[in-house]
This record gives C-alpha cells, sequence and structure tokens, in this order.
C-alpha cells in the first residue's frame, strides 16, 4: 500500500455503520478495507449490543472528510460519547495486513 492515511470508525450498531459510511463513500474518495464486530462495555446491558469499527484508507483530505461526513451522519442515529473516528495521516506498511483482518467477511459471489 503506498503511503495512506487511515481512517478508524466505531460506533455502536451495525446498521448505523453501514448507513454512516454509505454517506462517507459518497462524499470522499475512501476505500473500505474492513468491518470488524466487538461488545460494548456493558455487554448484553448495552441499548446496542454491538460495537462495530470500519478500516478505511484514502488521502489525508479524504479520509478527514469522510470521518467528519460519518460522525455527522451518525448523531443522527446514537450519541456522541457512542462515536470515535481516528485518523492515521500516514500508517506504516507493516500495518496493511491487519487492514483486511475483521470479523465481517467479504465473499465475493
Amino acid at each position: 500500500m503506498k503511503k495512506k492515511a487511515l481512517g478508524l470508525l466505531e460506533v455502536q450498531g451495525y446498521s448505523v455503520a453501514l448507513a454512516v459510511m454509505d454517506k462517507a463513500c459518497k462524499s470522499a474518495d475512501i476505500e473500505i478495507k474492513a468491518i470488524d464486530c466487538n461488545n460494548p462495555k456493558a455487554g448484553d446491558n448495552a441499548h446496542i449490543p454491538v460495537v462495530v469499527q470500519v478500516k478505511f484508507v484514502g488521502s489525508v483530505s479524504d479520509v478527514k472528510v469522510a470521518l467528519e461526513v460519518a460522525r455527522e451522519a451518525a448523531l443522527k442515529y446514537i450519541p456522541n460519547e457512542e462515536i470515535v473516528t481516528r485518523c492515521i495521516a500516514s500508517c506504516h506498511e507493516e500495518l496493511e495486513i491487519l487492514l483486511n483482518v475483521g470479523k465481517v467477511k467479504n465473499k465475493q459471489i
């Protein structure tokens, strides 16, 4: 992978992740690498019992735009404290193998 920025978005709920990443992909030139799911801190007592992390890459400006759009869209569904965004402006090439690791598998038909 050429030096690209890495965007990380974590939200409560799989449907929220899909909805906000749809908007993010339409607003910026990014490529989703993987989606991973974890249990939230509150476990089964959580209102939405899954935390979803989306890993994506693009230019620094595109990743920042995508993260801003995703956060703004997510706020329509969940509170701010259930949204985490991070941008690594120039991720190390050895991270590339980890970007494709996730529980949600892409099966081409």
